[in-house]
């Protein structure tokens, strides 16, 4: 794979200031950074104001994404258009100054769409880095830098890989995503709360001040976050792969069981707009396209023979919550094995793609705590409804596509719970000594929670009641992950606020985990 001096933020200004900079209208020539004037009647404003993004690599190509907006907050979801379509071309790049293009067209950007475009591209060779833009009349969006995935099977050196969670808007300013940006990552995982869809009157108060409900409500809500310029870079920085949680619907819903209104045809209404925004605003794929309340989101990604993602969606298809939400106590429900977080289908799907895995590592992109965490100090034992410790069984049966039976080297990437976690599997989670099956990594969050802490109590009681739970931690940021073929190593990456705009970032804590021997193993500090 090339690599590029071109800082991720020199990409967003750069690409910024060649919108606002080229006088009259005209095409995207290939070969050329330059537009050949063509007039052209009603005319908008600067359209890119929610940036670009790329997600999904295959070998042989990735999906580009913009969604045109000229008024972001506008309440209607639309972004301040009016016209049933606009026509948008792109233009896709060997290097950053557009003189070597691969690829160009147009795409019409849709008033039933939200005005988002979504730009598969296939037929590109494998493993190869590439530079694209979009451009509407006499403007040109901000570039982005994405790559297409080696193919499979072919020989992988290396790979570097960040994963983040929970970006509440109203809790702080998304610093960690610009540092996120700066890590030149071959790609990033988002596993979910990539919005949230309360009232939000904290810190940066959520435009309209109430929780969402309709497809305007949750265009609007992307459409406030988008707006933001540390995630724009974070975005504009490598291809994403994410899948939701809770957030971008409604908190601890469980398929078409709400949290806490009765099931019925409004929260299928309202799960169908969530679902409509979501796919609208992130680079998926048409096979992902929503259909209805339903939507494709567990997916598989390969990256040569070094490893494998496999995108889990622990919301759809889940039982509801057993004893209700929340921390339980003796609650039996939560091993009944005909109860499941994943649903049948997914169940076998990823159980069949562990036992048929033919690269060094797997990696499982979810959402919810994996391992048990017993959140009561003391002979009293509680645990999560709403992780997988409400889903025992469901639990246990994933559990026996690791090892020898499956993938050798499986490891869990969560998000969810607002703090860095690190834990080693283990077969018998009450036996300290049994064996180790592979390792669960928890990234915290980018701002839900606001500032955080070091270590917050709830941390101390999972250190102590737990003994696989090997680190945990309450400040705020990401997981920037190093992967070879002889090991993946962690780094914790932190934030010292998310209220103080520009706040810097340190490694909080690293491990390293070796191919074919599972287990957290701590990189002393320097």
């Amino acid at each position: 794979m090339t690599n590029t001096s071109l800082s991720r933020r020199s990409l967003l200004l750069g690409g910024a200031a060649a919108g606002a900079g080229v006088a009259a209208s005209g095409l995207l020539v290939p070969g050329s950074a330059r537009a050949v004037p063509r007039p052209r009647p009603g005319r908008v404003a600067y359209p890119f104001l929610l940036g670009v993004a790329s997600g999904d690599p295959y070998p042989d190509g990735v999906v580009l994404w913009t969604r045109l907006a000229v008024d972001p907050l506008a309440l209607d979801g639309l972004g301040g258009l009016t016209a049933a379509k606009y026509d948008v071309e792109f233009q896709v790049a060997e290097d950053e100054r557009f003189t070597r293009v691969v690829r160009f067209g147009t795409k019409h950007a849709r008033r039933d769409a939200g005005y988002a475009i979504h730009v598969e591209l296939t037929g590109l060779p494998s493993a190869h880095e590439y530079f694209y833009r979009f451009r509407i009349d006499e403007h040109i969006s901000p570039v982005g830098r994405t790559r297409t995935a080696p193919a499979a099977g072919s020989t992988v050196t290396a790979l570097t890989m960040a994963f983040a969670s929970c970006s509440n808007y109203s809790d702080g300013y998304f610093t960690a995503y610009r540092h996120l940006a700066d890590e030149d990552a071959d790609i990033v995982l988002h596993l979910g709360d990539y919005i949230y869809e309360g009232a939000g009157a904290g810190f940066r108060p959520h435009s309209g001040g109430r929780e969402i409900f309709t497809l305007a409500d949750y265009r609007a809500r992307y459409a406030q976050y988008k707006s933001d310029p540390d995630l724009q870079a974070a975005h504009a920085a490598a291809p994403w792969v994410a899948v939701p949680d809770d957030h971008e619907v409604e908190n601890n819903y469980a398929d078409e069981i709400p949290d806490v209104d009765p099931p019925g045809p409004a929260f299928v209404q309202r799960r169908a707009a969530a679902y409509q925004a979501y796919y609208e605003n992130m680079p998926f794929r048409r096979s992902s396209t929503p259909d209805g309340s339903d939507m494709q989101l567990f997916r598989r990604l390969g990256w040569g023979d070094l490893a494998t993602f496999h995108m889990l969606d622990t919301r759809q298809f889940r039982s509801d919550q057993a004893c209700g939400d929340g921390n339980r106590a003796g609650c039996t429900a939560a091993f009944d094995p005909d109860r499941s977080i994943t649903g049948e289908k997914q169940e076998r799907w990823l159980l069949d793609g562990l036992h048929r895995t033919t690269t060094t590592w797997d990696l499982l992109g979810q959402q919810v705590f994996f391992s048990l965490r017993d959140q009561t100090a003391g002979a009293v034992e509680s645990f999560s409804m709403d992780s997988w410790d409400g889903y025992v069984a469901s639990r246990e049966r994933i559990m026996r596509g690791f090892g020898a039976a499956g993938a050798a080297n499986p490891v869990v990437l969560t998000g969810d719970v607002h703090a860095n976690y690190a834990s080693d599997i283990k077969a018998d989670w009450e036996d300290p000594s049994s064996r180790t099956l592979g390792v669960e990594l928890v990234t915290t969050s980018i701002t839900s929670g606001g500032n955080g802490s070091d270590l917050s109590a709830g941390n101390r009681t999972a250190l102590a009641e737990n003994p696989h739970i090997r680190f945990a931690n309450a400040q705020r940021g990401y997981v920037r992950t190093r992967i070879e073929h002889g090991q993946l190593r962690a780094d914790y990456r932190v934030v010292q606020a998310v209220r103080t705009q520009g706040s810097p970032i340190t490694t909080r804590a690293s491990f390293v985990v070796e191919a074919g021997n599972p287990g957290l193993q701590p990189v002393p500090a320097r």
